[in-house]
């Protein structure tokens, strides 16, 4: 194993550990009282996880089209430091760093499709939602919230998974020739 396989394969374990803690501290975030200090910890919490996401998709990502896998760490940031609406910048970079995945072969198809699809109706919804339609502001104790997010939250448990046992693909950049 070279220095290079065995990069993106800590890597991609990172980022697995990673998916599992932001996801286990947004839930257990949203089950406490909004205005304990172990929630603001929480969503400190989520915020690095975001940074560290970020980072390590990048990474995993940047061969297969430097300047999108720049563009989803780009929205990580914003992410990690939007409190707001972090969501759309969050459905955003999934959609792009999946894409790029998926493009590259680095994961398996059906969850490279599962990731584009989840994300997609995510950046489609989100705002369709802040202008009033889809049940409105996405609220965790409506219903709604939870449909649109459930095919984001198996893709990612997934991943996750996969990235911690089975790591990444390794593949050819994009923009490089075919031998001949």
């Amino acid at each position: 194993m070279n220095v290079s396989n065995s990069s993106h394969k800590t890597t991609a374990r990172i980022a697995g550990f990673t998916f599992l803690f932001y996801i286990a501290a947004g839930i257990t975030s949203m089950q406490l009282a909004s205005e304990s200090p172990t929630v603001d910890l929480l969503l400190l919490l989520q915020s690095f996880s975001a940074l560290v996401l970020g980072v390590t998709l990048y990474a995993l990502t940047r061969e297969q089209g430097p300047t999108l896998a720049l563009l989803a760490l780009t929205c990580r940031i914003a992410e990690a430091i939007q409190y707001g609406e972090s969501a759309i910048y969050f459905s955003v970079a999934s959609l792009i760093f999946s894409w790029l995945l998926l493009r590259g072969r680095l994961i398996p198809t059906w969850l490279g499709q599962l990731g584009v699809v989840a994300s997609a109706l995510l950046v489609v919804i989100l705002p369709a939602q802040l202008a009033g339609l889809f049940g409105g502001t996405m609220s965790w104790a409506s219903s709604m919230t939870w449909m649109v997010w459930l095919p984001m939250l198996f893709f990612e448990v997934i991943f996750a998974f996969w990235l911690m046992i089975k790591g990444i693909a390794q593949s050819a950049p994009q923009n490089s020739l075919p031998s001949v």
